[in-house]
């Protein structure tokens, strides 16, 4: 007979252990669910379970989580307003951490610089600039993400990016330390912030400079509705592919006759050929299958390689 000692837990059973373990290191305001479907929290409204789900109440709360889920070799994700993200029908393994307490989403002004914690919304962001009669951030108005996600992938719109008015940010470790940079003394891509690939953002200071309330309203507006001339209503995860070099991706796939292809429940977006919209009974597996649909024919018809520029995480 098998020794107890030796039998192997069911995952169940793991999933419960990690959560209580994580309930007796932080604080009662920490949020810890089990099982917890992550179609809720992301722009797609698409996504099977993480096994954990945690909101930290607190700094030292968050550095708690990660340091349990380093010395317990749990795996673990950050997320944000899951906007710019496909989970995948089996949900994540392990444990997913989302900064959406409000101890992480407040905004001050001090000057001309908007102090905000990583989960503050980019539209919150840009509507008190503008209530302060501060400009530089209006661009962020359109984007349904986070300041920890736009960080983390330089997220931008309207011909701007979110480190050109970023003048310093901090971020975390895995081992709980805190760490603070000068926006210029940090490399930066194309939807890419490489350190915060392996940190944890916390912040940013935003650099703004003073502009009549008039004027900033305006240059909104002019964006919101150029955004909405565009862009689909219908549940989406942002754009999916980076542009290329030779054509942006959302203009190829109109060229190549794809814009209102789908695949079971997901769609290409009729009003934006680089958006995949969920119809309301999509599945991680259809968007998928349409993605590898769209990326060969682009390569049959025009011999051009589209990356996908949305993360895609979790299990089939």
């Amino acid at each position: 007979m098998t020794p107890a000692a030796n039998i192997l837990e069911s995952p169940m059973r793991i999933e419960k252990n990690i959560a209580d373990e994580l309930a007796a290191r932080v604080l009662r305001a920490t949020v810890i669910l089990r099982d917890e479907p992550l179609a809720k929290h992301t722009t797609m409204r698409i996504g099977g379970p993480a096994d954990v789900y945690v909101e930290p109440a607190s700094e030292a709360d968050l550095a708690n989580v990660l340091k349990f889920c380093g010395d317990r070799d749990v795996p673990f994700f950050i997320l944000g307003r899951g906007s710019n993200l496909l989970v995948r029908d089996g949900g994540v393994r392990g444990v997913v951490i989302c900064l959406a307490h409000p101890h992480f989403s407040k905004i001050e002004i001090v000057g001309e610089r908007l102090h905000c914690g990583a989960g503050a919304k980019l539209k919150n962001v840009s509507v008190e600039a503008k209530r302060n009669n501060l400009s530089g951030v209006e661009f962020l108005e359109g984007i349904p993400g986070s300041v920890g996600g736009a960080l983390r992938m330089n997220a931008g719109a309207m011909g701007a990016a979110t480190f050109g008015a970023v003048e310093s940010f901090r971020f975390m470790d895995y081992d709980g330390e805190i760490h603070e940079r000068v926006a210029g003394e940090v490399p930066v891509e194309y939807r890419a912030c490489p350190l915060l690939k392996t940190h944890v953002a916390l912040g940013a200071v935003f650099k703004c400079t003073p502009l009549p309330r008039a004027e900033i309203e305006r240059r909104m507006m002019a964006y919101s509705e150029k955004r909405w001339e565009s862009q689909p209503a219908a549940p989406s995860a942002g754009c999916i592919f980076k542009n290329t070099a030779a054509v942006p991706a959302g203009k190829l796939i109109d060229e190549i006759g794809l814009k209102g292809a789908h695949v079971g429940g997901a769609m290409v977006s009729l009003e934006h050929g680089n958006f995949v919209v969920n119809g309301g009974t999509a599945t991680a597996r259809d968007v998928l299958e349409l993605i590898a649909l769209l990326q060969a024919r682009a390569k049959e018809a025009r011999g051009i390689e589209l990356h996908t520029e949305v993360e895609i995480i979790g299990e089939d």
